[in-house]
């Protein structure tokens, strides 16, 4: 990713800059290592300083352009400091996340208001930082999933994808005007540390719905959300895209 082009046909120098939340493991350590491979100079943002710090140093290994900040993505002060301190904002890709299986006659107030805090606050804050900042031609991917459509045992994750989904929506009809795309992914099962917080048996039967026969594995979700933080989809806007392996046609049980 090299200079870039602005809205009045200047060019910027440097390359375009993507903000990765939850980039310490998972789809957002996956998603970061692609933007970075692609020529992105990326922003690693994740609670974890320890992981953080790892990812960093991984990611720089490889002589990618990145740099770690250890943040609570719903701390705005936190969110904004870090994003005028980069200079430039052309992503974002909201991936942090937290899920908790619970039932619903389990599921304290406490439970579901750190739910809704992280999975959608948590994307709202750098959203509309990035927001803010973007020129024309930005990019924000939110990280929903597949679970927005319904399921077992974790209500809260739910109905906060389903908000998350909702939002991404709103902010691509605001946004479109001034030619800033927004766009949502949607994972079906994957295996992350995050999903492998369940105990075996659950992690088992959750694999054994999936019409692949497996688990996604992290890249296969960052796949997607490159394609959305890529330029080229500047004319798509609003969209949610399942990457599930077909689990969202229906035809089995969640």
């Amino acid at each position: 990713m090299n200079d870039t082009t602005t809205q009045d046909g200047a060019t910027a120098p440097g390359p375009e800059v993507a903000f990765v939340t939850g980039a310490a493991s998972g789809i957002g350590l996956a998603t970061a290592t692609r933007l970075a491979r692609a020529g992105y100079r990326v922003a690693l943002v994740d609670l974890d300083a320890g992981k953080t710090a790892a990812a960093e140093a991984d990611l720089k290994a490889l002589g990618l352009n990145v740099k770690g900040y250890a943040l609570n993505v719903c701390d705005r002060a936190a969110v904004s400091r870090m994003m005028d301190d980069e200079g430039r904002v052309d992503v974002v890709v909201c991936a942090a996340g937290v899920y908790t299986p619970r039932l619903v006659d389990e599921i304290t107030e406490d439970d579901f208001r750190r739910t809704l805090d992280v999975n959608v606050i948590g994307v709202f804050i750098p959203a509309q930082e990035g927001a803010r900042r973007m020129k024309a031609g930005g990019r924000i991917v939110t990280v929903s999933s597949r679970g927005a459509l319904g399921g077992f045992g974790f209500a809260d994750y739910v109905a906060s994808k389903a908000g998350v989904i909702g939002l991404t929506r709103a902010m691509a009809l605001e946004l479109r005007t001034r030619k800033i795309a927004v766009n949502s992914i949607a994972p079906g099962f994957t295996d992350t540390p995050m999903t492998r917080t369940m105990p075996p048996d659950q992690y088992a039967k959750a694999v054994s719905l999936e019409p692949s026969g497996g688990a996604a594995q992290p890249d296969d979700i960052a796949v997607a959300i490159e394609f959305f933080a890529s330029p080229a989809t500047r004319f798509i806007t609003g969209q949610t895209l399942f990457v599930d392996g077909g689990k969202s046609l229906g035809g089995l049980g969640i």
